[in-house]
């Protein structure tokens, strides 16, 4: 299949040598980006056709990957809708902006909505996929293979859950730095300097979350193992619980959400 993306930006460019990592060649990829600057890195990085206009970007493509802010998304699918053809597929991985409005805009049902997070620039993402019923078991194919370049991937069967999974794993790794940021600080306090503390906190989430994943056992179990009765795992614990960090992370996530659904509202009236 041929893919064009439509923005050249960190998610695009992951996405880009994820795809040429997985044996795709350079000669099926296209990019449109405003930016000459920006379109000559990625011809330099990738080798890959890149071109400043969306009607030259999409000729002979087979799936149209929308790489925008969600404040963008109305403009560059209404300059889609007049050039785009019946059996393009369209990948939005702008968050909030729900399906059927995408779909309104560009004139187009074939519309799958992907919502990845930030390690796939390393190839380490998680990426949930919603599509509309319209589109066939072929493009929701041609969808799977892109976002699972760089990462896994978990199909939603209602939109809605698009909101939760931006709430969990789209902003999740902000959450995951902010507690590596605390406990790199209370290494210092500790008396680390801050080498030493970014370096114990950041091997300490690495293996921690290694063995969550080798693992048989549920995190559950997992922390249960390591929380000897009266140890000093077991007073941390306590201390958590105590100031119900369990609750304002549920909290954090309920926010998030909430902010995915009124950017859909918000956005979708146009």
């Amino acid at each position: 299949m041929n893919i064009v993306f439509i923005g050249g930006g960190n998610m695009a460019t992951a996405l880009i040598g994820g795809l040429i990592g997985k044996g795709f060649s350079a000669t099926q990829i296209s990019v449109v980006e405003i930016n000459a600057d920006s379109r000559a890195k990625l011809q330099q990085d990738f080798a890959v056709r890149a071109v400043e206009t969306i009607a030259e970007g999409v000729q002979g493509s087979d799936c149209i990957v929308l790489a925008v802010k969600p404040q963008q998304l109305l403009v560059v699918a209404q300059q889609l809708a007049p050039v785009l053809n019946k059996q393009q597929l369209l990948i939005s991985i702008a968050a909030g902006i729900r399906a059927q409005d995408l779909a309104r805009w560009a004139n187009s049902q074939n519309v799958v909505r992907a919502m990845p997070n930030t390690p796939a620039l390393i190839q380490a993402g998680m990426t949930g996929l919603y599509a509309l019923p319209t589109v066939s078991a072929t493009q929701r194919e041609q969808a799977q293979n892109i976002l699972a370049a760089v990462g896994e991937t978990l199909w939603l069967q209602n939109e809605a859950m698009l909101d939760a999974v931006t709430a969990i794993s789209g902003s999740g790794p902000a959450y995951v730095f902010y507690m590596i940021e605390a406990l790199q600080q209370a290494a210092i306090t500790q008396g680390f300097n801050a080498h030493e503390a970014r370096q114990l906190s950041l091997a300490t989430f690495l293996g921690a979350s290694k063995l969550a994943a080798c693992s048989a056992d549920d995190v559950g179990t997992l922390r249960a193992k390591v929380t000897s009765k009266n140890g000093t795992t077991e007073r941390a614990l306590m201390s958590l619980a105590e100031n119900n960090v369990a609750q304002h992370i549920a909290q954090a996530a309920q926010a998030a959400a909430a902010r995915s659904r009124e950017m859909g509202d918000e956005l979708g009236k146009a």
